[in-house]
């Protein structure tokens, strides 16, 4: 019974800077560091904002984060989980999933097309992809953005199961083609397809065969 009633939960409201995310195991998201005026906090995020969250939100983003605050009264630790993260502006305005804000967020919908629409590649981030090289998949692509100066045109978006796990990795490319068992060594082929030659005779054989993507993003 004593333990039952040593740890004290209630709610919490902070709002800060944006500094990064908290990455485990190279690619799992589990939380964000916020710069308040107390100094840097840790708040873990809840199941539900891992999976939708933008990773492409901006370092310096003004966030306002509202969850459950547990304190563990026996060793004096504090654990925080979010349950809504909101742009924090002069006025706080709910979003669903975070977007780089470069004009004032719409109250009724966030979700709005920021200035400057950003290419996204999706690469699947379950366990079955990164076992068969989706970790080194997205070192490559990050590596193949960079080399083509293409960093601020295109972004890498991680999302959850593809439902196509035994022919991981699994990626789909702005233009909504989807491509299975990429490997990192024929990412630069895969990328002179898509943003530079797009002539057959350069891809591999296996990337000829991709069939176009139609379906729903998972």
């Amino acid at each position: 019974m004593g333990g039952s009633h040593s740890i004290e939960v209630s709610e919490f409201c902070l709002e800060g800077r944006f500094i990064d995310f908290v990455i485990k195991d190279g690619y799992k998201l589990k939380g964000l560091l916020l710069e308040t005026h107390e100094g840097e906090s840790y708040i873990k995020l809840a199941k539900h904002l891992r999976v939708t969250f933008d990773l492409r939100l901006p370092p310096g983003t003004w966030l306002q984060i509202v969850g459950y605050k547990k304190h563990d009264l026996k060793n004096g630790t504090v654990t925080l989980k979010a349950e809504r993260v909101m742009a924090a502006r002069s006025e706080m305005v709910r979003v669903e999933t975070i977007t780089p804000i470069q004009e004032p967020p719409s109250i009724d919908d966030v979700k709005v097309k920021p200035a400057k629409t950003k290419a996204t590649i999706l690469v699947c981030q379950k366990s079955d992809c990164m076992k068969r090289g989706g970790q080194a998949v997205c070192q490559a692509l990050e590596a193949a953005l960079s080399d083509r100066g293409l960093e601020d045109q295109v972004t890498i978006k991680g999302t959850g199961c593809m439902k196509n796990c035994k022919a991981g990795p699994n990626l789909v490319m702005p233009d909504k083609t989807r491509h299975s068992r990429i490997q990192a060594s024929q990412v630069p082929a895969l990328m002179n397809q898509h943003f530079g030659d797009k002539s057959l005779s350069a891809q591999p054989e296996n990337l000829k065969e991709v069939a176009k993507y139609n379906g729903k993003l998972y």
